[in-house]
């Protein structure tokens, strides 16, 4: 039993030690001299306990502060190199070269662009972090270690807010939608949207107006950019037109009418974004020749070079020079449907005859080729070798929604609808209080 209380003592001894370092008090160790028996019994006694005073003398502890580096942020142009970088800045070329090793690193140098951003920390030129956003929601990250350089990469989170908007058109989309606050890009894809339905230069009434859901991205508490439209509603002459965005598992996304329908056509109506200057015609007077000559297309005044595109999928048929056309590429389309794009500049670098072009892509450019006065698109619209209006003709409809994709399209465009409508009945109450007052 006595062997116990001399093990109690023991580690009292040893606080008294640690006590004394953490504080500069004076303070009282215990100092045990045990009396020890060496009878046959070996019995272990505490005779007494005598306490002396000791005073810590000692320094502050203080942490050395953090290492100092220089940051540079290198901006990517025309014509750079990682390798010029690097020897500009008088850095390490051999880090460079064991960073370029990595997977991930090596990935993103050998697709640098103008305009990508490298942050670098560095010791005297000794590479110990480097950073680059890949995209918005992502980015490099290589870090110095004692085995050598890792490179991960690292996400980015976002944030996503809903944001609606309402206007009415005085004269046209872009001056309405710019006053209520919408951006640039907004104004395009409210105009990209609904372009199958709805005619902006042509069409557009006063009066007509819009509702719109889109997202705004956020990232680390601040605005970054607009995001996609979510659902939009636009009223032209009377005529409403909804739409719906959606993605599928493969991460396309499109929009379709509350029911399913796409609101795409099979066929844009315009090939360029700019003015109609002289329409389908029978009885026109050629402006070259002076004589009357049947006008069977489309002309679109655009500056020279403006990028022409494909009013739908199909598959290149003629690709060159055709009498008084110029430059000529010739789409052939389902349905025994074809159209022709003359007069152009040159033509897009992938377009082929017997290769296939999807609706938008650009197939060549706004030129003045061939029996022309002056710059400008010639486009005709041919069912079953016959020319057709492309401004009136009736176009046949994209495809609707996948049935796999039908129910979960139609459980997920209820609540959005339902959005808008709540949003609309607040703004419609909201004119109605404003006419009253």
């Amino acid at each position: 039993m006595q062997w116990f209380v001399v093990g109690l003592g023991l580690p009292l001894l040893g606080l008294a030690l640690i006590t004394a370092v953490d504080s500069p008090r004076e303070i009282a160790p215990q100092s045990v001299t045990p009396t020890m028996s060496a009878s046959a019994g070996a019995e272990v006694a505490i005779d007494e306990l005598r306490v002396e005073p000791v005073i810590y003398t000692g320094e502050p502890l203080v942490l050395a502060p953090p290492p100092e580096y220089e940051t540079l942020k290198l901006t990517i142009r025309s014509g750079d190199t990682m390798d010029q970088l690097f020897r500009k800045h008088q850095l390490d070329i051999s880090h460079l070269a064991a960073i370029a090793q990595l997977k991930e690193a090596g990935q993103q140098f050998r697709k640098i662009k103008p305009g990508d951003v490298f942050e670098i920390t560095h010791d005297d030129g000794q590479l110990v972090s480097m950073y680059s956003e890949l995209n918005l929601t992502s980015a490099l990250q290589v870090d110095r270690q004692e085995a050598g350089f890792t490179a991960k990469v690292i996400e980015r989170p976002i944030e996503k807010r809903k944001r609606h908007a309402y206007g009415v058109i005085e004269s046209s989309l872009y001056e309405s939608a710019a006053a209520t606050g919408l951006s640039d890009k907004l104004i395009m894809n409210i105009a990209g949207i609904f372009a199958w339905d709805v005619d902006f230069v042509l069409d557009i009434r006063s009066g007509d107006n819009y509702y719109v859901q889109y997202e705004e991205i956020w990232q680390d508490g601040e605005y970054v950019t607009d995001g996609e439209i979510v659902v939009a509603e636009f009223n032209n002459n009377g005529r409403r037109s909804q739409a719906i965005r959606f993605i599928d598992d493969s991460g396309r996304s499109d929009y379709f009418t509350p029911d399913g329908r796409s609101v795409r056509k099979a066929f844009l109506r315009s090939p360029v974004d700019f003015r109609v200057s002289s329409s389908f015609n029978p009885n026109r007077r050629h402006p070259v020749l002076k004589t009357v000559r049947p006008h069977r297309g489309t002309d679109y005044a655009a500056p020279s070079g403006t990028p022409i595109k494909a009013s739908g999928d199909g598959k290149v048929i003629f690709r060159g020079v055709k009498s008084g056309y110029g430059n000529v590429v010739i789409l052939q389309h389902g349905g025994n449907i074809t159209t022709l794009y003359a007069h152009m500049s040159k033509f897009a670098s992938k377009v082929r005859v017997g290769t296939r072009v999807r609706q938008g892509q650009t197939i060549g450019y706004v030129g003045k080729t061939g029996l022309v006065t002056g710059v400008h698109l010639h486009y005709e619209y041919r069912l079953n070798g016959v020319h057709r209006n492309s401004r009136t003709v009736k176009l046949p409809q994209a495809d609707p929604i996948a049935s796999k994709y039908r129910e979960r399209f139609l459980a997920s465009a209820a609540p959005l609808l339902k959005e808008l409508e709540q949003f609309k009945n607040t703004q419609l109450a909201s004119v109605a209080q404003h006419s009253n007052n």
